[in-house]
């Protein structure tokens, strides 16, 4: 198991064709606009995870990343992937779908806790620990600590297999249509972020 940090985009070809990848993203603060873009993880469930550093003053180029982002015929596994999905519009300019998200399968399936957080998941589905010391941390450095690499790669490591995990029990749960139509409508609810939308429930009655 290896962790690799590409500047500004991944080489060509990085990753087989129509895998899965599991994408996560690093940013300056939770303001999308106001904080901007530093690491993009990626997985596809392999042994290894990628990240990808832009660094101050990026112009977000990325052709190779943004290619692999935007292609249609291949999923993206997400955690929150509402934020996640809106960082990557605002600043890469691709819609990174189509998409799973991992928090949402585990609302719709785990409603006996309000625990969803990724550590709480990858403890209960997989029997793994993941530590989330570094989840405040600088990541407009221009250097990332090896701490900051592993904690940013272990956000991808896991999405594939909690995905088997998670579709199992909403398959179980009679679920499974319902989680597709939120995660088809999920690049939709980040779009309503951006837009300036972000806390306003437009479909309540009040």
């Amino acid at each position: 198991m290896a962790v690799y940090l590409h500047e500004e985009d991944i080489p060509a070809d990085l990753f087989a064709p129509g895998a899965a990848i599991a994408v996560d993203t690093e940013t300056m603060g939770l303001i999308t606009p106001r904080d901007r873009l530093c690491v993009v993880q990626l997985s596809d469930g392999g042994p290894d995870e990628h990240l990808v550093r832009f660094a101050a003053g990026s112009d977000y180029a990325a052709p190779n990343l943004k290619a692999l982002l935007a292609d249609p015929a291949r999923l993206k596994l997400y955690h929150f992937g509402r934020f996640d999905i809106a960082a990557i519009r605002h600043y890469l300019g691709v819609v990174a779908a189509p998409v799973y998200c991992t928090k949402i399968a585990s609302r719709l399936v785990r409603t006996y806790t309000d625990r969803h957080g990724l550590k709480e998941l990858v403890r209960e589905l997989l029997g793994q620990e993941v530590s989330k010391a570094q989840q405040s941390s600088d990541w407009g450095s221009p250097t990332l600590t090896d701490a900051q690499k592993d904690y940013a790669a272990s956000d991808v490591r896991y999405l594939h297999a909690m995905k088997v995990e998670l579709d199992k029990r909403l398959e179980r749960e009679g679920r499974m249509k319902l989680a597709q139509a939120c995660f088809d409508f999920l690049p939709h609810r980040a779009e309503l972020d951006l837009a300036g939308w972000p806390e306003t429930d437009i479909f309540a009655h009040a």
